[in-house]
């Protein structure tokens, strides 16, 4: 199984377990969690969840290898289960933490930013290359990284796809705390028995309440980023950029 779930102590813990593949996102990945989470919300003997993967990165995006035809309804499907999946993260009422150890890639900082708290090793580091295979941010990135980081932190990142590390990430306010490498389990495990012996109806409602402060809405993103994402798998760019991927080299980009 490429997700693996966990229960101990009113902590359930959600791993991703592809480490060939940086725990790059497959279809079936996207439909073990979305039914995971589901059913972490609904399970009254959870009161904390992590999230985090296995190896060395947490998760590298979704697998580029099945992005190469030109299948808008595919796609589409594909980007409506990246959005079931945030979306179910989201609405679970009770703390999420995300324990990031080395890249956390496109959707896979999306998913990290979804969770309430980022704890991060000293190799943890978010990026958004979307722009490298020609393609709009997903999983509601723009919506997160605004809300963490401002309009114009948000633009730099998704502009010039750099990484960012685990301490600058700290430093604008992204990433809760900074552990060594080796400590992240134990930090991750620690905070999460914290929250999940505190009074968690009471945090899923104030996180309910911190949800309905932003306009425009997750919702109206998501719909957003599907109409801009579909057009985006059309362009000659998409293309190119998935191909330059497999074939390690820089891409041609042509605008188009």
């Amino acid at each position: 199984m490429s997700v693996d779930v966990t229960r101990e102590g009113g902590v359930a813990t959600v791993t991703l377990n592809r480490p060939e593949k940086l725990n790059a996102l497959t279809d079936e990945m996207y439909e073990r969690l979305i039914a995971l989470f589901e059913e972490i919300a609904a399970d009254d003997s959870v009161r904390a969840v992590i999230v985090t993967g296995t190896g060395r990165a947490f998760c590298s995006g979704s697998d580029v290898t099945r992005m190469e035809k030109r299948d808008l309804r595919a796609a589409r499907a594909r980007l409506q289960l990246r959005h079931r999946m945030i979306r179910n993260l989201v609405a679970i009422e009770k703390p999420v933490i995300s324990a990031v150890r080395g890249a956390a890639v496109g959707i896979g900082s999306s998913l990290a930013l979804a969770c309430d708290l980022i704890v991060a090793s000293e190799t943890a580091r978010f990026a958004q290359v979307f722009k490298n295979i020609g393609l709009v941010p997903d999983g509601g990135a723009v919506f997160f990284l605004t809300q963490y980081l401002g309009i114009g932190r948000a633009k730099e990142l998704v502009f010039t796809a750099r990484s960012l590390p685990a301490r600058e990430a700290q430093e604008w306010g992204m990433v809760a705390r900074v552990v060594p490498d080796g400590e992240l389990e134990s930090a991750a495990s620690a905070l999460a028995a914290e929250m999940a012996g505190s009074a968690t109806y009471a945090l899923g409602l104030a996180k309910k309440m911190m949800q309905g402060m932003y306009s425009p809405t997750l919702e109206v993103l998501l719909e957003i980023e599907s109409l801009g994402q579909g057009l985006a798998r059309l362009t000659d760019d998409h293309q190119e950029g998935v191909a330059a991927f497999k074939e390690k080299r820089q891409p041609r980009f042509s605008g188009r």
